[in-house]
């Protein structure tokens, strides 16, 4: 990323990035560590069971949702903004359990090891079909998405990142992610994530063969949450895609 581009990106208004030039400077001038070597921490969360959880002895997938940037905190009623929080708090029923992290103030999806402790949590706690784990985000999330498929590869399912990136101390690590299928949005105007994060992943991916699928949203600014209301493709191809497992991680 250029000077110039950090500059542009800088004076746009910002929705759900608030926080914008710390998170570039950080996502700029840090070495980002891998999953083993950074702090594991335990983050508040909601979490929604379906419908038929209690009547059944089924496993079922998990989706573990990532937030933007303006959710940040210790209020986890923030979080039913927008995304699959809002449809869960709106009574939107899925057929499958969701999961939906807070990143404290002053951290990035990328800054500590959250995964190991929720994840260990919920699959402890609940019935998980471990072959069917799915991470989904927007904006802050969308790169929380990525990376946390980065550091917990051999756990992850499928993603679904809409409006992210990685940071520029991970691209040499995509092809990390080249046996995840991939759904990924990004909107060709936004003036605050640019469609060059998505696009620098997906030639990156196409080099190693990796499966992504990328849908650029012509004229679409930063905004795009509404794709979680509209968009229900997203889920019936996220509940499409398995991992292979062993029987250890069984």
């Amino acid at each position: 990323m250029t000077f110039q581009a950090f500059i542009k990106i800088f004076r746009t208004k910002l929705y759900l990035y608030p926080n914008m030039l710390t998170i570039i400077v950080f996502s700029l001038f840090t070495s980002q560590s891998s999953a083993q070597e950074k702090l594991k921490v335990n983050y508040k969360h909601l979490t929604y069971l379906p419908k038929n959880y209690n009547i059944d002895t089924s496993k079922y997938p998990l989706v573990i949702y990532l937030h933007g940037g303006s959710q940040k905190g210790n209020d986890l009623e923030k979080l039913k903004v927008y995304g699959l929080p809002y449809l869960v708090d709106q009574g939107k029923e899925f057929e499958f359990v969701m999961v939906a992290p807070q990143c404290p103030e002053g951290r990035y999806w990328s800054t500590e090891n959250w995964f190991d402790s929720l994840y260990n949590e919920v699959t402890s706690n609940y019935r998980i079909d471990k072959s069917r784990v799915y991470v989904t985000g927007i904006s802050m999330g969308g790169y929380g998405t990525y990376i946390t498929a980065l550091d917990h590869s051999e756990k992850i399912a499928a993603i679904v990142p809409l409006c992210g990136g990685v940071n520029d101390n991970d691209t040499t690590r995509i092809c990390t992610l080249k046996d995840i299928p991939i759904l990924t949005y990004h909107g060709t105007a936004d003036e605050e994530i640019s469609i060059l994060e998505t696009e620098r992943i997906a030639e990156s991916l196409k080099k190693c063969n990796g499966n992504i699928t990328f849908h650029r949203l012509e004229g679409e600014g930063h905004g795009i949450q509404y794709l979680y209301e509209t968009k229900s493709e997203i889920y019936e191809w996220l509940l499409k895609q398995r991992k292979s497992m062993n029987t250890k991680q069984l």
